[in-house]
């Protein structure tokens, strides 16, 4: 089904200022249909003259006539003089129609919604007489809010110009509605207002009154009368009971003529945040003290080190060390981020200046580059790929460009899509063994990266000899050393 925003490139040539007072209208016309408690459908009339269905929505506060979507479908002849009436003179009109497929007659309310210069759409309002709700006062109090605003509308003066507000958490007519006259006092209060002024300690009739008078936040409802636009604000009513509150301005030839305060009690919902908070703040911490013991271990183990003579068991520790400190890295890096999951770029570049301050020596210069970023990855799979991105850049400084070569360069390149991880290690040392097989390799660190590959990140991984093709790729072609190799890891995200 098309969008309102590609109907309007279609159909009309609406101005982009009058294009974006139709989205604001459609963006505010739910709190519409609840108040008359009957469908809305906006009507645009395309190059040709006749009427085409830019938007619909169905009431929550009422039972719907409409079971199919009408969007992009046309009006019949009974419609298109309706709406063509309501456009010619800007004023709303009335009909009853018949409609295809529809048993029953349905009434139409046709009210011309003003652009920049004129009526630019027909916004109606359509219900039948064997499902509309019975009026009492609250159906009677609605839909006289619901008049006034249309009224509004054929005046140009609603939706409100300027910026937009975020609507998504806003209270809706069904929270709680409280009608105010000219002068900020209260002239109703639906059942379900009432119980949320219950809620805060506000029993008396609140009718009559002020909600300065009866100790409830009136800042929205003077700031909305002040400024003539909508005023969103939450707050603590109570210590126990924080509400969010929206105060709309009935407006008319550019006088204050009353308001509609909406109310939604949010304390639940922002007792459930502050949870989230503090539990996101809690594993926060755990990250971090797990980083701190971690490094307490990486000292311990370089103070063991010093004490060995081996050559051989100083390189063991050594190498130990370095896992641990890439571990302590995910863990410092997961202390920062909110939630799971961390951006693995922000682990790799560590990483690199780690290779960099470990691997290189004056008679084995390398460069390290990255490309990509990799996205964002969960922590269970962040820490065992950041070990075995080590791994594979040891083994590429190690077997690519031993003690005394003139050095090289050695590129990392994060890819993939939204299945899939792709990772490659690229470096343009020494060339691979003809007889390399990886599956017959007995080094720790590449059955390290291997076990961790195919059992933890449940992927694949190839090493094989470059090709020109691989280093043109990632931009060392003019200056490569030698033949070098390529590990090619493919994991499921």
């Amino acid at each position: 089904m098309a969008t309102l925003a590609e109907l309007l490139r279609q159909h009309t040539e609406l101005s982009k200022d009058d294009s974006a007072h139709l989205q604001q209208l459609i963006g505010e016309w739910g709190m519409l249909a609840d108040l008359c408690f009957a469908d809305m459908i906006l009507y645009l009339r395309n190059l040709d003259g006749d009427w085409v269905v830019g938007a619909q929505v169905r009431p929550a506060t009422g039972q719907t006539i409409y079971q199919s979507d009408l969007v992009e479908s046309s009006a019949n002849p009974a419609e298109s003089e309706l709406l063509n009436r309501a456009l010619s003179t800007g004023a709303i009109s009335e009909g009853e129609l018949h409609k295809h497929e529809m048993f029953d007659s349905v009434h139409v309310l046709a009210i011309p919604v003003r652009g920049t210069d004129g009526p630019i759409a027909v916004l109606t309002r359509e219900w039948s007489s064997k499902t509309s709700r019975q009026p009492g006062e609250l159906e009677r109090t609605y839909l006289s809010i619901f008049q006034r605003i249309a009224e509004m509308i054929t005046e140009g003066t609603f939706p409100f110009r300027g910026r937009a507000a975020d609507l998504s958490a806003a209270p809706r007519v069904g929270d709680g509605a409280v009608v105010l006259d000219e002068n900020a006092i209260i002239r109703y209060a639906s059942p379900n207002a009432v119980s949320a002024l219950h809620r805060v300690g506000i029993t008396a009739n609140v009718v009559g009154q002020s909600l300065s008078e009866l100790g409830f936040a009136d800042s929205p409802v003077r700031q909305a009368f002040e400024r003539f636009e909508p005023v969103i604000e939450e707050f603590d009513q109570t210590s126990d009971v924080t509400l969010l509150v929206r105060c709309i301005p009935i407006i008319s030839t550019e006088v204050i003529t009353g308001g509609m305060l909406l109310i939604r009690d949010v304390t639940e919902v922002r007792r459930r945040d502050r949870m989230l908070l503090s539990k996101d703040a809690t594993i926060r911490e755990i990250h971090h003290r797990v980083k701190n013991n971690l490094q307490t271990i990486s000292s311990l183990l370089r103070l063991q080190a010093r004490r060995l003579e081996s050559p051989e068991a100083k390189a063991a520790v050594q190498e130990s060390v370095r896992r641990i400190r890439t571990i302590a890295l995910v863990h410092e890096t997961l202390s920062r981020e909110t939630g799971e999951d961390v951006a693995f770029i922000e682990i790799v570049r560590p990483l690199m200046r780690l290779a960099e301050e470990g691997l290189q020596s004056p008679d084995r210069p390398v460069r390290f580059i990255v490309q990509g970023d990799g996205g964002r990855l969960p922590a269970t799979i962040a820490t065992p790929l950041s070990v075995v991105l080590t791994e594979l850049l040891q083994n590429a400084v190690d077997h690519g460009f031993p003690e005394g070569s003139d050095g090289g360069t050695v590129v990392v390149q994060l890819g993939g899509g939204d299945d899939e991880i792709r990772i490659k290690v690229i470096n343009d040392g020494r060339g691979l063994d003809p007889s390399f097989d990886l599956n017959g390799a007995t080094g720790l660190g590449l059955s390290i990266v291997r076990t961790l590959v195919t059992t933890e990140l449940n992927g694949s991984i190839s090493i094989r000899a470059g090709a020109p093709e691989d280093f043109v790729a990632v931009g060392i072609e003019a200056h490569r050393r030698g033949d070098g190799t390529v590990v090619d890891l493919r994991l499921p995200r």
